[in-house]
């Protein structure tokens, strides 16, 4: 495994808590991978991932409270939308027999149209 220089190691308890949460969550994994390298709006990520549409919100709602997206928005012909975008580009975990370290590296890419 390669580290970047902008990986960030998370020291604070309750932030690691809500990594691994996030990583031992097939949905919320499933919904940032979708999300990576482009943004998408809850139903091109249900789409494109096959998770029921009332999980996609209930995760996208979770992600956002825990600062793990970007969040932009418009108007089209039909209507207000959303797109998201993963802050997350990669994490890892590591136990060493006493204590678990979480190492993320944040998602430089940015833009959203």
């Amino acid at each position: 495994m390669q580290i970047s220089a902008s990986t960030i190691t998370i020291k604070d308890e309750a932030r690691k808590q809500i990594y691994l949460q996030i990583l031992s969550d097939q949905f919320c994994m499933g919904i940032i991978s979708s999300i990576i390298d482009g943004p998408k709006t809850a139903v091109e990520i249900a789409k494109t991932t096959s998770i029921p549409i009332s999980t996609v919100y209930r995760r996208l709602q979770f992600l956002q409270e825990n600062k793990m997206l970007k969040t932009s928005g418009g108007l089209n012909k039909d209507g207000k939308y959303f797109v998201y975008l993963s802050k997350l580009k990669a994490a890892s975990t590591f136990f060493d027999g006493s204590e678990i370290w979480v190492s993320v590296t944040p998602n430089l890419n940015f833009t959203i149209n």
